[in-house]
């Protein structure tokens, strides 16, 4: 089985800077994207930003230019830099991994998620 844990949210201030990290752990095969997405409440999961495995980004709008999205494959690890962190990133931000694994002979592959990390940004 494989399961996703983060780490590193918390309450900042406007301004500040938060690293959230999410490590892959169980049988892996390998792993194709990884991403962040957040939720904040009342509001639909949005997108934050992703990362393929040759290392290609993309990220939100609102997050351009402040968040970087970093990954350890030696790790199976993704990382989320946030700088300059507004309150209106305050929100639950979810890992993402397409990972492959191997059952048998059979190569599958499953959309992961984790569990959640509040990260509050408020004075």
């Amino acid at each position: 089985q494989v399961q996703l844990v983060e780490s590193g949210g918390g309450l900042v201030q406007p301004g500040g800077s938060l690293r959230v990290s999410c490590a892959a752990s169980g049988t892996i095969f390998s792993i194709d994207v990884m991403g962040w997405y957040r939720q904040a409440p009342g509001k639909q999961r949005e997108l934050v930003a992703i990362i393929t495995g040759g290392g290609n980004t993309h990220y939100a709008d609102t997050v351009k230019g402040r968040f970087t999205i970093s990954r350890d494959n030696a790790k199976n690890t993704v990382y989320l830099q946030m700088n300059s962190l507004k309150p209106g990133d305050s929100a639950v931000y979810y890992c993402y991994a397409r990972i492959y694994t191997r059952s048998k002979e059979v190569i599958l592959i499953d959309d992961y998620w984790g569990q959640g990390t509040q990260v509050t940004v408020s004075s």
